[in-house]
């Protein structure tokens, strides 16, 4: 849990008889490759924190096709976070891309946070801002960016991403075909 404790502690002050206080509500879990992590149509009750490995978000359109819309890396948090927020059934998929170690803070711990922490409340709206941010830049790289613009932007969002995710995944993060990325990948070279 030592990840967890350091990047608490760049984003708030805290005791480290406060962290120990969280941090004993919580739990590691290690998902297989390709294992799912959350599914849809059932409210999200945890948010994870990335300790290792990479997961991915997706949302299937009415006609059954996957979407990618998010990688979690190391060091970040990750959950249908909208839908834990409102207690509501999730959308998204979460699935392991690798073997991932997560640590499992349930919403009772979350909610111990908010009200035992000096600064609970601070780290929940800098998590908070973190999704926005990103998913405003997604939006606006998706509708003011070409393919290639958000082609060559994606590693800077995702360092390593290339050697870490099949193409496929990376094109539908995109909004691209996979032969579309294909084509931008030669281009780049």
């Amino acid at each position: 849990m030592e990840r967890i404790r350091q990047v608490m502690q760049q984003m708030i002050t805290v005791s480290d008889e406060e962290l120990n206080n969280f941090l004993s509500q919580a739990f590691t879990k290690t998902f297989k490759r390709q294992e799912i992590v959350s599914r849809p149509q059932v409210v999200p009750n945890e948010i994870f924190f990335m300790n290792k490995g990479l997961i991915r978000v997706v949302i299937a359109d009415n006609a059954g096709q996957e979407h990618t819309i998010h990688f979690a890396l190391e060091d970040q948090f990750i959950s249908d976070y909208s839908n834990f927020m409102l207690q509501q059934p999730s959308f998204y998929t979460l699935q392991a891309l690798e073997e991932t170690e997560v640590i499992v803070l349930p919403r009772t711990a979350i909610d111990w946070g908010y009200k035992n922490l000096q600064e609970g409340e601070k780290m929940g709206r800098l998590i908070a801002e973190y999704y926005f941010i990103y998913q405003d830049n997604r939006i606006k790289n998706t509708y003011s960016r070409t393919p290639k613009e958000r082609y060559d932007n994606i590693a800077a969002v995702f360092p390593n991403i290339h050697n870490r995710v099949p193409q496929h995944m990376i094109a539908s993060y995109l909004g691209i075909t996979s032969v579309h990325l294909s084509r931008l990948k030669k281009a780049s070279r």
